[in-house]
């Protein structure tokens, strides 16, 4: 039988999923990009503590959120460096098939926007309601 980490990869990358939370036989998926899904996951009131996740992108914002979700083990294709170390130093397993210094935003013209929010943030209580807010943010301005 395969692992939780083994089978949220496996999910990730046969399907056309964003990110995927394994334990157990239960099984939480999004095709939602950027850490919206990771954001509803976190309001559901579900508990993730001990979960594995696999995602395609993690950076600082979205390990915050991890943090808070209490997942034991985050496995991203690509992870940047403050993504790794928010991981790890919250006692949870980073993985990742490329590290990158800076996850860029989507039209790679600087960084993405929920890195620079919580590039200053510590505490991911604190990240997790500044990305939301500048979620908010970028929606009103479309």
């Amino acid at each position: 039988m395969k692992s939780d980490l083994e089978q949220a990869k496996t999910l990730l990358e046969e399907n056309n999923y964003t990110c995927v939370l394994c334990k157990d036989g239960q099984i939480y998926t999004s095709t939602e990009r950027g850490v919206k899904p990771l954001i509803a996951f976190a309001e559901s009131g579900q508990d993730f503590r001990d979960f594995s996740a696999a995602d395609r992108i993690v950076g600082k914002a979205a390990a915050m959120i991890y943090v808070l979700l209490g997942v034991q083990t985050v496995f991203a294709e690509v992870m940047n460096e403050d993504g790794i170390y928010t991981l790890a130093r919250h006692g949870i397993t980073p993985l990742c098939n490329t590290s990158v210094k800076e996850i860029r935003n989507r039209t790679n013209t600087g960084m993405c926007p929920m890195e620079e929010a919580v590039k200053e943030i510590a505490d991911p209580q604190e990240g997790l309601y500044t990305v939301k807010r500048r979620l908010e943010q970028m929606m009103t301005k479309h």
